[in-house]
């Protein structure tokens, strides 16, 4: 492979979290090629916040438990890096202080919802992407991979299949 088409592949993470019964968040993350083929899938064990850190994290609970400890934890493990993190939750975009891969809240296009400004998001395939406020390159670096995506992707899809696989797991290990 040539080193230019290696500058033309877009590794794309797909991370969802959801709330376990009595046993707090568990979260996973999904990357991809830009055409959604899954290459790595890794996930978390539960994580709950104690009655202390709820009370001295307040509202800023969710987005530092969601975020830089779940999200973090996920980036870390992955073995395959991704070039942007998509996810539905706007408490995830809290990752994106803690690491230097752009996340975004994907929005359908349609649908476009509020909160960010219109100079931090981006058409890709069939949603809009919104991201982190306080990082202002994030679309521009992403501009020049846009072309990567297929106008028919759909960014939801992916995130779908994530919510399922931890669903599938919470089934599985919790079921004995």
């Amino acid at each position: 492979m040539s080193g230019s088409a290696k500058t033309d592949q877009l590794r794309l993470g797909f991370m969802e979290t959801i709330e376990v019964d009595g046993r707090g968040h568990i979260g996973g993350l999904l990357i991809t090629n830009q055409n959604g083929r899954p290459l790595e899938f890794q996930c978390t064990t539960p994580v709950r916040a104690n009655r202390t850190q709820e009370i001295l994290f307040g509202e800023t609970l969710k987005p530092w438990l969601l975020g830089e400890l779940i999200g973090s934890t996920l980036l870390e493990r992955v073995a395959i890096k991704p070039s942007l993190v998509v996810t539905s939750d706007p408490c995830l975009l809290e990752l994106r202080n803690h690491t230097q891969v752009p996340v975004a809240v994907a929005e359908t296009a349609a649908g476009k919802g509020a909160g960010g400004t219109e100079n931090r998001r981006l058409q890709l395939g069939g949603s809009v992407l919104r991201f982190h406020d306080a990082h202002h390159g994030d679309v521009d670096s992403l501009q020049k991979q846009k072309h990567l995506i297929p106008d028919s992707a759909d960014l939801q899809e992916p995130l779908e299949r994530v919510r399922e696989a931890l669903a599938e797991t919470v089934r599985t290990v919790f079921a004995r």
